[in-house]
Formats: structure tokens, sequence, C-alpha cells
């Protein structure tokens, strides 16, 4: 089944149906991010790779950058390329807390250089 084909089924169902079909997608959804967590106290709370503090905007931000996923793995030899996958997965399903990290980080950033 194309995704256009699933589109045109979704879109025929009831509201019910519908509500059931985004409990089910939400569900796997958190399911494979499992590879990602929130620790309060830990990097201030934000989403890390699990069992590290590694930030997941800190991953973004070396993409954005311009490091490859290979480059990223190097630079951080005890992450997997699944963890990778992951932490790219949170930052797609959660853009808007990452750009927050990002923006508070550059803040911090900034303020530092000016002392």
């Amino acid at each position: 089944m194309t995704v256009k084909q699933l589109e045109t089924e979704i879109l025929a169902l009831t509201k019910a149906e519908k509500l059931e079909v985004i409990q089910i997608l939400t569900q796997n959804f958190l399911q494979s991010s499992r590879g990602v967590s929130k620790t309060p106290g830990v990097v201030g709370g934000d989403a890390c790779i699990a069992k590290t503090r590694i930030p997941v905007w800190s991953l973004v931000n070396y993409r954005r950058i311009g490091a490859s996923d290979a480059q990223i793995l190097e630079a951080f030899p005890h992450l997997s390329a699944a963890d990778l996958v992951n932490a790219w997965a949170y930052a797609e399903a959660y853009p808007e807390e990452i750009e927050q990290a990002i923006r508070e980080n550059d803040e911090v950033m900034q303020e530092s250089d000016v002392v």
C-alpha cells in the first residue's frame, strides 16, 4: 500500500476510528523513541540519548554545522547509528523543543563570551 492509498483510507474513517489510528501511531512512536530520555536535573532536563548526558539538540547542532552521521559517531564513539536514528526522530517529532534548547544554549554561550 502506498502512502497516498493509506491517506485515502484514513480520510474515509470516522472520527472515532481516526482517533484510534492516532493512538496506535502515537504508541508505536513512543515505543520506538525509547532511545531518548529526559531526566530532571540531568542536562537541565533536556532530551538526551538514553543512558548518556548527550542532548539531542547538541547532535542536531552538529548536523547543522555540516557534520555527517559518520563524523558524529566518530566524535561520540559510544553512540550507535540507532542512537542517531532515535535522536533525528525525536528532533523531527519535537522541533519547537529542540529549537528552544538550541536558542537557550546559544544565549548561555554568548553570555559567557561577554564575561
